[in-house]
């Protein structure tokens, strides 16, 4: 696979979606009338007999994907973020997840990436709505090289999946190639002092954060959670056994999300101190690009450097 780290995210995974169904032609793809930001549009040139426009009606969306998996097929159900995980949570909860049918949800425009049109289309507690779900796997691409990549692991997974993808791209962290698997952090820096714990577009910035904390003296690792649920108990355990202290980042509230997904597997297994990186309980603005919602809402990395001096003067090993 080429490297396509500059693509936007959400191109990356649209012509990887199309790539994938032409390998398999179970995969159907669905769209809430959003197919030319989402770029599921991709698809629809190659396989318009495969393709089916909703309207914005993402709860019929829903239904009609879990018909499409009833019926043998593979749906990829495509929506904004902030949309789908609200509009449509009651058919996701009841026919997706109670029912477990093997719908594939590609929530796009997640996070603040949607900077310009505020916080109704902020995707900001999408992944601790989505996590709740009993069956639900969540899936968060750290770049675009991931997101693609997850296309035919996610189609070819039993079960409901919610991918996260933003719409613009992130820093590259990944290699074309890598061998991801679902449920597997994969510790993009090793380090003996602090771990930060990071997924999504929070992964490039906690790597930047590491080398400028380090001026400090200090070693810090870097642990890329994609896979939020089901969560990686083993490799936080083993971090936090090394390190003795974490840092969580992620582009969403610190409620529900990752920080509190961490911060459960410490309490019940080797508790350790832990700073939060997120949004803090607010709702986020509109701003002149992503990186600039990010940084004013408490998600630069100048916030993410903070939370590990903080957390290094809370050490107990």
């Amino acid at each position: 696979m080429s490297d396509i780290s500059a693509l936007a995210m959400r191109e990356a995974y649209g012509r990887a979606l199309a790539d994938y169904g032409a390998v398999n032609t179970r995969v159907v793809a669905l769209d809430a009338d959003t197919s030319s930001s989402t770029l599921s549009n991709f698809f629809e040139k190659r396989f318009p007999d495969r393709f089916f426009n909703f309207g914005i009606a993402e709860p019929c969306m829903i239904d009609a994907a879990v018909g499409f998996a009833l019926g043998g097929m593979i749906p990829f159900a495509n929506a904004f973020a902030a949309l789908i995980s609200l509009r449509a949570l009651e058919q996701v909860r009841t026919c997706v997840c109670y029912a477990r049918t093997n719908v594939k949800i590609a929530a796009s425009y997640a996070g603040v990436s949607d900077f310009k049109d505020g916080p109704t289309h902020h995707a900001i507690t999408d992944i601790a709505i989505m996590r709740s779900l009993p069956e639900m796997t969540v899936i968060v691409p750290a770049d675009s090289n991931e997101a693609a990549a997850f296309v035919p692991l996610i189609a070819e997974y039993d079960g409901p999946v919610y991918l996260r993808l933003n719409r613009a791209a992130t820093t590259a962290v990944s290699q074309p190639g890598e061998n991801l698997r679902i449920g597997k952090g994969i510790m993009r820096r090793p380090g003996r002092g602090i771990t930060i714990v990071a997924c999504g577009s929070m992964v490039g910035r906690s790597l930047k954060a590491a080398e400028l904390v380090r001026q400090d003296g200090l070693d810090v690792g870097v642990l890329e959670l994609h896979t939020i649920k089901p969560i990686d108990k083993e490799i936080i355990i083993r971090a936090a056994q090394q390190t003795g202290a974490m840092v969580s980042a992620e582009e969403h509230t610190v409620i529900g999300c990752l920080g509190s997904a961490v911060a459960e597997v410490l309490g019940e297994s080797f508790p350790v101190p832990l700073v939060r990186v997120g949004i803090h309980d607010a709702f986020a603005r509109t701003g002149p690009d992503p990186d600039a919602v990010m940084d004013a809402c408490g998600m630069g990395v100048a916030d993410i450097v903070k939370a590990c001096r903080a957390v290094f003067g809370q050490k107990r090993l």
